[in-house]
């Protein structure tokens, strides 16, 4: 039996709490699956050179093209608009609960992927005489959430002399964050020059920040 690509929503950052799925009409001809390693460059001096040393993993992302189409050729959808409204109420409509649009997992074959959408990009391509949209492609970029059990994992594996990264979410604070990295709430200054913030009351939910080296 044929697999369709899946993607299901939750309302919480552990993804306990199921909402809603958003079941593809066609599944994608092929996804890309993104990796990034970020790292700083020592220049000494004297030397030849720069070495890399290691500063963090970023975020992974997914990417692909989801293709819609109700000229009746494939069944499942007799409206571009009303599908692609159904794909925005689970992956991008804003939740007020939660101050954010829904959390994702992206479902196919060997893929679990837990996301967010990070973009969404929506070319017409077919019109029928009236001028009605009957083909549409979406560009679809996902980026990794990881929770904050992955977070915490993570951070356990890392030296403590090497960079720390942190997803925010809705219920933690800069101090907050400062004090599960370095057990001091007070650094939260030095971690707001790091990553250029300007309002630290008010953080974007799923930004990610760097939480630098401090002298102990």
């Amino acid at each position: 039996m044929l697999s369709k690509f899946k993607i299901i929503s939750f309302s919480d950052d552990e993804l306990r709490s199921k909402t809603g799925q958003y079941q593809v009409q066609i599944n994608p001809e092929n996804y890309e699956h993104g990796h990034t390693t970020e790292y700083t460059i020592d220049r000494g001096i004297d030397a030849a050179g720069a070495l890399a040393k290691f500063k963090t993993h970023k975020p992974e992302y997914v990417k692909f093209d989801l293709i819609i189409d109700a000229t009746g050729v494939v069944p499942g959808v007799t409206s571009i608009e009303d599908e692609i409204a159904k794909f925005r109420k689970t992956a991008y409509a804003f939740v007020g609960k939660v101050h954010s649009p829904n959390y994702l997992k992206l479902i196919w074959g060997k893929l679990a992927f837990d996301c967010m959408l990070k973009s969404m990009d929506v070319s017409y391509l077919l019109f029928s005489p009236a001028g009605l949209p009957l083909r549409a492609k979406l560009a679809l970029n996902f980026r990794q959430h990881q929770t904050p059990a992955d977070l915490a994992r993570r951070s356990g594996k890392q030296s403590a002399d090497l960079t720390h990264a942190r997803v925010t979410s809705s219920d933690r604070t800069l101090p907050l964050m400062c004090y599960q990295v370095y057990d001091d709430d007070t650094l939260y200054p030095q971690v707001a020059r790091e990553n250029d913030l300007n309002d630290l009351m008010h953080l974007s939910v799923g930004q990610e920040l760097n939480f630098p080296p401090v002298d102990s």
